[in-house]
């Protein structure tokens, strides 16, 4: 090669790149856009369940004499088990279901596959707008679980360390989004919505939300069984956060399967995706 022609040639690697990057940062501007234009909707729409599951399990539960017995209130139990479900749901949610309809008959995703990305990238893009959505969603769930209890109910919370804290959220949120895009390259269409409500249910029940880890000691099997379900570790990882005094996973599991589990079912998300785009 040549001395001119290498020199033509990093610049147009360099400006590649930039454009690449402008494409990223456009596809992520407008799904922001959406969300913050959707946003009353949202509100509504996200705020409804954990105000219907707090209502009868921290307030009617308490109120009849089916709470949790001692120091210790369901509403504190179910503070992060419910902020790590809103963020489960929503999370794969925003993701599988613009997917379906991208990946379906009229293959919507080419137009994606336009921009000047990698298909790889395309995904990735996927995920962390998912998983931006799921930290907003997730956070409706916290006043409606400190506002709504019964008399003398109310959760109890201190925040040790708050980074710790933020890297749990960071890194629940982005396994929830690579479940969900890995969830819509598996599911055929026709079976999606019952299916995926399936799933989500049986994980919820199973993932600690309404109870901590380490109250299955008496049931090892069951114990046992709800370390394949993800929502327990991002359950764990809040309430060792949020609520310590319950109980919880040491430090070093929860963030351990939160890493692994997000690196592992991302690179399997990712391939998927590129493979359901480019065929």
């Amino acid at each position: 090669m040549t001395a001119p022609t290498l020199t033509a040639t990093v610049p147009r690697k360099q400006s590649s790149r930039r454009a690449a990057w402008r494409a990223y940062r456009a596809l992520t501007a407008r799904d922001l856009h959406v969300l913050r234009r959707n946003l009353p909707v949202l509100l509504v729409q996200v705020g409804l369940q954990p105000l219907l599951f707090t209502f009868a399990f921290a307030y009617v539960m308490p109120s009849i004499g089916s709470g949790l017995g001692g120091a210790t209130s369901f509403s504190t139990i179910l503070l992060p088990g419910l902020i790590a479900s809103t963020l489960t749901l929503q999370s794969i949610m925003s993701v599988t279901g613009p997917l379906a309809a991208e990946l379906g008959p009229g293959r919507e995703i080419t137009d994606r596959a336009l921009a000047p990305l990698p298909v790889w990238a395309l995904g990735l893009q996927k995920i962390t707008s998912s998983a931006v959505f799921g930290l907003v969603s997730s956070s409706v769930a916290v006043p409606i679980v400190w506002l709504v209890h019964a008399p003398g109910a109310a959760p109890r919370a201190q925040v040790d360390n708050w980074p710790l804290l933020v890297v749990t959220l960071v890194l629940s949120a982005l396994l929830a989004s690579t479940i969900g895009l890995l969830l819509g390259t598996a599911i055929d269409a026709s079976a999606f919505g019952a299916l995926l409500g399936l799933l989500l249910a049986a994980a919820t029940m199973l993932g600690c939300v309404y109870y901590p880890w380490s109250a299955l000691d008496p049931i090892g099997w069951v114990q046992v069984l709800t370390l394949a379900d993800p929502l327990v570790y991002m359950s764990e990882g809040l309430r060792a956060n949020l609520t310590p005094a319950t109980g919880h996973m040491p430090t070093w599991a929860y963030l351990t399967a939160l890493t692994v589990g997000t690196a592992a079912l991302g690179w399997l998300a990712l391939r998927r995706f590129t493979r359901r785009v480019q065929t």
